[in-house]
């Protein structure tokens, strides 16, 4: 087991049942890291929230100090000699991209599309075989979730739900589901941040350790 997947079980022994869905997912995304993809996160309200803060912790130093790659720095040098300030405060990221982003964009959607496919376009504009999408529903069941985990599967992404007990309708796009065993909404949102901060350090450590 995942030593981070085994500290988390132990310091939240409810989640220990999701312990296998959960090396399931870090292996995604460390799969899809290590072929040049990337890992998009998708959710509503508190979920939208989590989605920032997990593509935080991925695109920034989060447990571990990431060495950059020697020949970006070779070539950075050449470029900008007298810049070596800059570049030591740059690390390696891991390719995330919150969905929730584009205030306009989603206005334009809304209003010229549909809210159904606030995360859908995106994910169908930016999406591509072999990444991960990472949606993110407490109930299961919010329709811009859904319409995102089908437009994912039609690309080729492998689907990873965040969701609370029952998973709803999305467990039946999820190639992974990590359903927190809580059905009120803060209780399954309490859940959510001890997975989704064990999946980031375990992706880091299994990229840059």
């Amino acid at each position: 087991m995942n030593k981070n997947v085994e500290e988390l079980t132990i310091r939240y022994p409810a989640l220990a049942g999701l312990s296998g869905a959960i090396e399931k997912a870090i292996a995604a995304v460390y799969g899809a890291q290590k072929k040049g993809g990337k890992i998009l996160l998708a959710g509503c309200g508190g979920s939208a929230a989590d989605c920032d803060h997990i593509a935080g912790e991925l695109l920034k130093e989060f447990k571990l100090k990431r060495r950059r790659d020697p020949a970006f720095d070779a070539r950075f040098l050449k470029l900008f000699p007298n810049d070596g300030g800059l570049l030591n405060k740059l690390a390696r990221g891991v390719r995330a991209v919150s969905l929730t982003w584009g205030d306009g964009l989603n206005a334009a959607l809304v209003n010229d599309v549909g809210a159904e496919v606030l995360f859908a376009q995106k994910v169908y504009a930016l999406a591509q075989s072999g990444d991960v999408l990472l949606a993110i529903s407490t109930s299961g069941n919010s329709a811009t979730l859904l319409a995102a985990a089908k437009t994912a599967k039609a690309v080729g992404c492998t689907v990873v739900a965040l969701t609370g007990r029952t998973g709803g309708q999305l467990k039946e796009y999820a190639d992974i589901l990590l359903n927190v065993a809580e059905d009120e909404t803060y209780k399954v949102q309490e859940l959510h941040l001890p997975v989704y901060h064990c999946l980031c350090a375990a992706v880091e450590e299994l990229l840059f350790s």
